[in-house]
């Protein structure tokens, strides 16, 4: 039976039997005897995307009360969920999306507590996700974008839409209504200012092959 702990880009805490690239956490949210999730769904505003193989550390997942393990399709999915690269195990990548959100945001390389108040206020809507308003064609927005249109989540690619699934991603035409963006406004502008985010394999093979 799988654990209660992948993320999807609405940034809801699903079990599914997926794993994907990427580990991450939003500090302790689970109770390691049952190793079943709190009522609480986040317990810091420091939102890591982590990677899965650092330094030959062998976790027990869920069973201690450290970090909750949480574990995201790609890069492109825990950005629209509200995280941002963990400066521990990903210090590189952390420090590059750190400069271009510096530069996409058009400020003062920024202390990570300012990016994690920034995309607080930009993740959540109360306890819900925030979705923020499509000012300009999908098409334009930067690779590992992700809008939601009709319960699902779309990801922009090489300026194709490609439909979210737990699974991968699959070839998609645009929706005709589209209910807002799902990755943070932040976020966006690093992208755009250079950082790319890692994509699923489904994704970046397909926009290789030219299909749409």
């Amino acid at each position: 039976m799988p654990l209660q702990n992948r993320v999807t880009p609405f940034g809801d805490i699903v079990a599914i039997p997926q794993r994907g690239l990427f580990t991450g956490n939003r500090g302790i949210i689970h109770d390691p005897a049952t190793r079943a999730l709190t009522s609480r769904r986040w317990a810091s505003k420091a939102w890591l995307v982590c990677s899965c193989d650092y330094k030959n550390v062998r976790r027990d997942v869920m069973a201690t009360r450290s970090w909750t393990e949480l574990f995201f399709l790609d890069e492109a999915t825990a950005f629209a969920a509200g995280h941002r690269p963990c400066f521990a195990c990903r210090r590189t990548d952390a420090l590059h999306f750190q400069a271009a959100w510096a530069a996409g945001n058009r400020t003062a390389a920024p202390k990570v507590s300012v990016i994690d108040g920034v995309l607080h206020a930009e993740r959540l809507d109360k306890s819900g996700k925030r979705l923020h308003p499509l000012t300009s064609d999908p098409i334009a927005l930067p690779n590992g974008a992700m809008l939601a249109a009709n319960s699902a989540a779309y990801l922009m690619a090489s300026r194709r839409i490609f439909l979210w699934t737990a699974d991968g991603y699959k070839p998609a035409e645009l929706p005709r209504h589209i209910d807002g963006i799902l990755t943070p406004p932040s976020t966006m502008r690093a992208m755009a200012a250079g950082y790319a985010p890692v994509l699923h394999p489904s994704a970046t093979a397909r926009s290789a092959d030219g299909l749409n």
